[in-house]
């Protein structure tokens, strides 16, 4: 089994759900939406070519929520905060995963060198720790996507009303999510013009109070942080 230890933050699917259901239940109060106190808008609102329909012009733009709520002060802090709280686990698994390429490393070395027994008995030590290591390794694996899923969430649900407003004060008639890259979105292509990513992410670092990370500065992040993957210890072929 090939372990990839803490994936990407949410699936298509997940995002979509999350996204579309927020997005409609905020655009669906219309003004009301706005936070207490009230955002302001960039004094030069983005812009896009407006789709002609039969009924009139149709303005729409876009924004990658997966950047927006990420590359956020409070996301970049979040996240970088959950990061370091599983590091102990990943620690622990890289040290499982040594021990079990120093065993794997043994068996290849000093198999021919080993009675039966001791061949057998080593071989299944490998598979027991083995069968450990990937359990541990999919638990915390799901831990982590369980709990960045609540981080999104929880940013999202503040950062959506942010985003109907301007959208509304921008003119913007309809805003597509470019979190993912056709064909994972029915979005072939786009302009960059209409986006309004770094704009919601401005309003929302203005809003939320979150200052910028001492290292990393202010601005779209679009890199979800990641520890590095233990790599994976293979059991030897049974003979």
């Amino acid at each position: 089994m090939t372990s990839k230890f803490l994936r990407s933050v949410l699936a298509i699917a997940v995002l979509s759900m999350i996204f579309g259901g927020m997005i409609s239940a905020w655009a669906q109060t219309g003004s009301a939406a706005a936070p207490a106190g009230g955002i302001s808008s960039p004094a030069a609102p983005a812009t896009s070519n407006p789709i002609v329909t039969g009924s009139g012009t149709t303005k729409i733009g876009t924004i990658n929520i997966e950047q927006a709520v990420i590359g956020s002060n409070e996301g970049q802090r979040d996240f970088d905060a959950l990061k370091k709280k599983l590091e102990p686990k990943q620690n622990e698994l890289k040290a499982q995963n040594d021990e079990l390429e120093a065993l794997q490393k043994q068996f290849q070395t000093q198999s021919d060198k080993l009675n039966d027994d001791a061949r057998a008995n080593l071989q299944k030590q490998i598979e027991s720790k083995k069968k450990v290591f990937d359990r541990a390794v999919q638990d915390a694996q799901e831990d982590y996507q369980n709990q960045s899923k609540e981080v999104f969430q929880r940013i999202l649900q503040k950062m959506a009303p942010v985003i109907v407003k301007h959208a509304q004060e921008a003119g913007f008639s309809m805003i597509v999510d470019t979190s993912n890259p056709w064909p994972q979105s029915p979005i072939l292509w786009y302009g960059e013009g209409g986006d309004i990513t770094k704009a919601v992410v401005d309003l929302y670092n203005t809003q939320s109070g979150v200052a910028a990370p001492a290292a990393q500065g202010s601005g779209v992040k679009p890199a979800t942080p990641r520890p590095a993957a233990p790599k994976p210890a293979t059991a030897p072929p049974s003979k």
